[in-house]
């Protein structure tokens, strides 16, 4: 299983955006809710999903789409259950550090 990560540093905050890699480029509906898995904002390496959740550890901000990526985030205790947004079947999740 793989995902693309695409880190951005902004000051002391550092997001990181991952998708799994076959949602990259794809539009989801889900009644009035449209979420694009953007080139522009989620592109970058392809790595492994463990790898990808490692680096969640380093983020203050991480906003993550994908079965893969969301449950093995969820395995790792870095979200709960109660947090994640179905869109079409496809988990969505963000964490944000304080």
């Amino acid at each position: 299983m793989e995902a693309y990560v695409n880190v951005r540093r902004m000051g002391l905050r550092v997001l990181l955006a991952v998708c799994d890699a076959e949602l990259l480029g794809t539009i989801l509906r889900d009644g009035k809710i449209i979420f694009e898995v953007r080139r522009d904002f989620y592109d970058g390496l392809k790595m492994s999903v463990e790898e990808a959740v490692d680096l969640m550890e380093q983020c203050t901000i991480v906003n993550m789409v994908g079965r893969n990526i969301v449950e093995k985030a969820v395995e790792r205790g870095l979200i709960h259950q109660d947090a994640i947004l179905d869109i079409s079947g496809v988990p969505h999740a963000q964490i944000v550090k304080l």
